[in-house]
């Protein structure tokens, strides 16, 4: 036996793709002495709010630093409660039992794969996607099973709901659904998401629904899983403070479920990482008085997502559609590929080295759909926007002439 010798879980990921890019950004920064303009970042690049400051810090002062419940401390499963119940208003509210606080919403999305998922189950994620869900869906022995979005440019992408009802087999056991979009930008049509919805409960399959951008909605009408009724009977529900409260690096998430499955997941929980962390929980506290400055932020990304649009626009090579949510611009770059012959990972790390911007290429978000598109992030000042659009047009019309 040999340290080098790993386990199969864990020689199944591949990592945290996105790190390549930061990493060539960093060291052109360093060897070139230039700065780099990164739309690869996938958080807001505000501070997180002063009240969510201030009350992390009295807590801190108070000495609250030890361990809580596995579950979160009951004020803040009350304050989930009461806040989804409001934006969300039903028959059945959803009650604290219903409610898990968990270190960051990728923590709740591992916890509510591990329930389930065993060796050989299927799990459907449309292409292309967050990474994270394939990647943990493997760790444990089940098996992804991609459905690609359809794509057009003036429409953006709609999730392709009869493909959806074939790939469904004996082995399915979960979808996975995230609303609104990473990495596409899209706020997916209403009836879409019902269907999905529909399909879920007709074919009893677990929905899992990943909704951390739910305030980032700056056109159309985000509908949300918690609006159904009958959520509690198929549904899975992972929000979190990183995105909504600019709150990346507290790591704090939840998960709504009916409270059978709460209680299973606590238990998880209290043997992974014991709790979440103290004192950041009263922080998030005071995030649901701090509603006002998500409006601010939210009107602010609208003026970054149209100035990134209009200046991605005037690039003739590049076709781009007007995300509707989250803070990304996934445009398609599959003609300069075709041109250059080159592949969307080299074209990204090429305009690192030589245009000095980072962008993600879209093969990160798997299977095969992204790969002729590249992902920028417009959570970024909007001078930067304009420069580093610039920096990309100029570098674009650059490789079509050659």
């Amino acid at each position: 036996m040999s340290v080098d010798n790993f386990s199969t879980a864990s020689t199944s990921i591949t990592g945290e793709s996105t790190l390549v890019y930061q990493e060539a950004s960093r060291r052109v920064q360093k060897e070139k002495g230039i700065r780099v303009i990164n739309f690869g970042i996938g958080q807001p690049d505000l501070p997180t709010f002063r009240k969510i400051r201030n009350a992390a810090i009295k807590a801190l002062d108070e000495g609250f630093t030890g361990y809580t419940s596995a579950y979160g401390i009951d004020e803040l499963r009350e304050k989930i409660a009461s806040h989804l119940n409001s934006r969300y208003p039903s028959e059945r509210p959803i009650k604290k039992e219903e409610v898990i606080v968990t270190p960051g919403a990728k923590t709740a999305l591992y916890l509510a794969f591990l329930l389930y998922v065993n060796p050989g189950d299927e799990v459907i994620i449309f292409d292309p996607s967050f990474y994270s869900y394939a990647e943990v869906v493997k760790m444990l022995g089940g098996k992804p099973v991609y459905i690609k979005m359809r794509w057009t440019e003036e429409n953006g992408f709609s999730l392709n709901v009869n493909e959806l009802q074939e790939k469904i087999t004996p082995k399915t056991k979960m979808i996975v659904l995230n609303n609104p979009h990473n990495p596409t930008g899209m706020v997916f049509d209403p009836r879409e998401i019902e269907k999905v919805m529909e399909i879920a409960k007709e074919r009893k399959v677990i929905l899992l629904s990943d909704e951390i951008y739910d305030y980032f909605v700056y056109d159309g009408k985000m509908r949300s899983v918690l609006e159904d009724p009958s959520w509690r009977d198929y549904v899975i529900y992972v929000n979190g403070f990183s995105k909504t409260f600019s709150m990346t690096g507290w790591r704090l998430g939840y998960i709504v479920a009916k409270d059978k499955v709460v209680k299973k997941m606590a238990e998880l929980a209290a043997n992974i990482y014991t709790c979440p962390t103290s004192f950041a929980q009263k922080g998030a506290l005071a995030a649901f008085d701090s509603l006002d400055d998500v409006k601010d932020m939210i009107s602010l990304f609208r003026r970054r997502r149209d100035v990134m649009y209009e200046e991605l626009k005037k690039n003739k090579w590049i076709r781009v559609y007007k995300s509707q949510g989250a803070f990304y611009m996934f445009p398609y770059v599959g003609d300069i590929l075709a041109k250059t012959k080159m592949q969307v990972k080299d074209f990204s790390l090429k305009m690192i080295e030589e245009a000095g911007v980072t962008t993600i290429p879209g093969e990160v978000f798997p299977l095969e759909v992204g790969r002729n598109f590249l992902r920028l992030s417009f959570a970024v000042d909007e001078n930067d926007i304009r420069e580093g659009v610039r920096k990309i047009n100029e570098f674009v019309t650059g490789l079509m002439k050659e």
